[in-house]
């Protein structure tokens, strides 16, 4: 195998590519509208987790109806299952495997106002309402159902900071909304509530509260277009009237009066700052009472969103799951700092942003692999603002995040993968932020620093700086009977650290280049070639036993959400070493045969529900499978790539709720198929080369934001030749199954003509 080699452009015309700006969309623009093929119900069945409500690309509201709270597959809120909503909240996440946010709850009602929410079992007990799908709509920016129970059709749109209700009731009885403060999608540790009354058609309130996130803070300010009478309710019970109300469970009842008008509207602006903050941004972005303007302004910016990208051929089912995948990669990061500038730094002091946006949402360790990658090629601007960002919140809490969320570690999942998005933005030139502080960012997230990080607990201190790194630091390994999951960390470090190696390479740090380019090898550590696995190491230096590779005990045995069979692939950074560990080419191809054919049966008393989307012992629905498709390519076998990225493609992406084969995890199972569906992936984030797969339409244009436009031809193109005969760049053949994203970034063709049957020779 031959690996690509590349020249980078001047960093002029790359920095060009990151600065360029687009002309902000009005009520003229004329934009080509892929919005009609997003289905936002894709993933809220199963285990996708998303949440089908209004939102605008990287918004921060995020609103949307509300269906349980508790259990797995709470964490979007919303499950296609349920039969009835408890209301519509105003920030949700997006695909994760664990739950948070779920912020003001609002709930219009007809009759007597109930305080409870109910339950899924006996929704008569509460103020939850029943409905049916069939009067369920949902596009881009958008959501409507009808509530049987109060006859109420509720509509729902969002700006960027506000989110914008339309209440039409339809009895003739008492109209209220009920505000819920004690709602959240987690049990909440730290409840702390306030109302304050403003005018009889304005209400603010305050929300803290510790989850996921340990400290969270949010505020919220609303407007109505008719007054109100309020009463308050403390855990259930009536408070004496009052402007102000605080409190742990605190529950407002607005009653209105719609006899004449049977229309109710109201706006609510949230912020993380303060009262002030949250007013602003409502102010600022819903001026007026149009409701029907500001959806269709939310529908124009994801228009001009998915207008990034166009295709031409396949089927409308692959159109939608295409654009939906798309829409799902510009939900998260959130925006997280207000209008005037002001946000919630992770040493939860409000500081200004001075011109630029502060995110929220980072979870790196799914998004390196694919959203990030993806944002390189077609919002560079932005994901320089995501690098940003992270070294933000490195100055302020003294740690690049693993996974952050509302301004607060989490220290979920392992790895340093700040770092990957980081260098691999660096190498495809977008260099729009201080490349010195991020490099000391990086070297400080290597190793085991516990000085100076504000860690909200001992708990996440062990996660975010885990004894691993230590191991690995003073051993060189991490050992098995020391540390939970040490395969897997150490794989990831060595990667992490091969990342480190380039940039120090190219900074001219020749002796952090040595150490951390001897770090990288490290993988070979844990492989065993009797077993032909990567195996657990204990501190004597002898195998853990027993050993299965098929075992799996969630987050408790030496594998993260996997077992043997899928973190043996582990090493995209030293693909060729990795050949040479196992034997050659002939026996690496032979085991990943195996991979793709073995039984797919898993033994465990507790196996990780993440281990989904199986294909023999492959995983898709978790991501750290998600490149090993691609290694046929680097052993001269690329039909096979073809033909099982067509296999998943085909078979574990759907046009329907169960269309994700696991968590969306914020874009990064939607990033998956948008790459590969191009027909390329990003296979080791931090070299900036894309490996070829099977391109699904017959063309793709993709409009960079430098003015240029790539563009991927398969002629002869259907689902029965699904393999690449030739392939042909700019009118050059394609030697290799790769290409460079400076490939990209100067316009050009890659042309493809497809057949049914493999061609063997082709990039050999």
């Amino acid at each position: 195998m031959k690996r690509l080699t590349y020249i980078l452009l001047s960093t002029a015309f790359l920095l060009g590519a990151c600065t360029t700006k687009t002309k902000p969309v009005a009520e003229t623009t004329q934009i080509q509208d892929n919005t009609k093929y997003v289905n936002t119900f894709i993933g809220t069945g199963g285990h996708g987790h998303v949440f089908p409500g209004a939102t605008t690309p990287y918004g921060m509201v995020q609103l949307s109806p509300d269906t349980r709270t508790l259990g797995w597959d709470a964490c979007g809120g919303y499950h296609y299952t349920d039969i009835s909503i408890i209301g519509f909240s105003h920030t949700h996440l997006s695909g994760t495997g664990i739950s948070d946010l779920g912020d003001f709850l609002f709930m219009p009602f007809s009759g007597e106002a109930k305080v409870v929410p109910g339950t899924p079992e006996k929704p008569d007990e509460g103020y939850r309402s029943r409905f049916k799908h069939e009067n369920e709509t949902a596009e881009p920016g958008y959501y409507s159902v009808l509530l049987n129970d109060y006859n109420i059709q509720a509509e729902l749109t969002a700006t960027t900071r506000a989110g914008f209700h339309r209440y039409t009731y339809n009895k003739d009885a008492k109209s209220g909304i009920i505000i819920d403060l004690a709602h959240t999608i987690y049990p909440d540790k730290n409840p702390n509530h306030e109302f304050k009354i403003i005018s009889d058609t304005e209400i603010a309130g305050y929300k803290g509260s510790g989850g996921w996130a340990e400290e969270q803070h949010t505020w919220f300010h609303a407007k109505f277009n008719k007054p109100f009478t309020c009463v308050f309710y403390d855990n259930g019970k009536k408070i004496e009237p009052k402007e102000t109300a605080k409190s742990k469970h605190l529950v407002a009842v607005l009653t209105f009066d719609t006899k004449d008008k049977k229309e109710l509207l109201t706006k609510v602006g949230i912020s993380h700052v303060d009262y002030e903050g949250a007013k602003n941004n409502l102010d600022s972005e819903i001026a007026d009472w149009n409701f029907d303007a500001v959806r269709k302004l939310a529908k124009q910016r994801w228009a001009k969103e998915l207008n990034q990208i166009q295709t031409q051929g396949g089927s409308d089912d692959e159109k939608t799951i295409f654009y939906t995948s798309l829409y799902h990669t510009s939900i998260s990061p959130y925006t997280f700092s207000d209008v005037d500038g002001r946000y919630r730094g992770m040493d939860q002091k409000i500081r200004n942003a001075e011109g630029r946006a502060i995110y929220t949402v980072f979870s790196l360790w799914d998004t390196f692999r694919g959203q990030h990658p993806l944002k390189t090629i077609v919002d560079p601007k932005r994901d320089n603002e995501f690098i940003q960002t992270l070294l933000t919140k490195y100055n302020h809490g003294g740690a690049l995040p693993m996974w952050e969320l509302v301004s607060n570690y989490t220290g979920c999942m392992i790895g340093y993968h700040s770092i990957p998005v980081i260098v691999d933005a660096y190498f495809k030139g977008i260099r729009d932020f201080d490349v010195e502080k991020a490099y000391e960012a990086m070297l400080h997230a290597a190793d085991y620093n516990i000085d100076d990080v504000l860690f909200p607990t001992d708990r996440i201190k062990n996660k975010l700086m885990p004894k691993a790194k230590l191991f690995n630091d003073e051993r060189g390994y991490v050992p098995a009977d020391l540390e939970s999951e040490s395969v897997s960390k150490a794989l990831e470090y060595a990667y992490n650290d091969w990342c480190i190696a380039q940039m120090a390479e190219d900074l001219g740090k020749t002796d952090d280049y040595n150490r951390f380019i001897e770090r990288s090898k490290r993988y070979a550590e844990y492989y065993d070639k009797e077993t032909g696995f990567m195996r657990g190491k204990n501190s004597d230096g002898k195998w853990r036993e027993p050993f299965n590779p098929r075992h799996s005990e969630h987050r408790k045995d030496d594998y993260t959400e996997g077992n043997a069979f899928q973190w043996s692939w582990f090493v995209p950074h030293d693909v060729n070493g990795l050949i040479d560990l196992v034997g050659g080419n002939d026996k690496f191809v032979e085991k990943l045969d195996t991979l793709f054919s073995t039984s797919s049966e898993l033994v465990g008393e507790h196996v990780s529900g993440d281990i989904s989307g199986l294909i023999g012992q492959y995983a898709h629905g978790n991501e750290p499978s998600h490149h090993i498709t691609h290694m046929y390519n680097f052993v001269g076998q690329s039909w096979k790539t073809q033909e099982l990225t067509n296999k998943i493609m085909h078979e574990l992406y759907f046009n329907n709720p169960n269309g994700l084969a696991g968590n969306e995890d914020c874009g990064q199972m939607s990033a998956w198929y948008v790459l590969n569906a191009m027909g390329f992936y990003s296979f080791c984030p931090g070299e900036p080369i894309y490996s070829i797969g099977r391109p699904v339409f017959d063309k793709v244009e993709i409009n960079l934001p430098n003015g240029k436009v790539f563009t991927v031809i398969a002629k002869n193109n259907n689902a029965e030749n699904l393999y690449i005969q030739s392939a042909k760049l700019n009118g050059e053949v394609l030697s290799e199954a790769f290409f460079t994203h400076d490939d990209i970034l100067y316009g050009g063709t890659l042309e493809f003509e497809m057949g049914a049957e493999p061609n063997k020779k082709l990039f050999n």
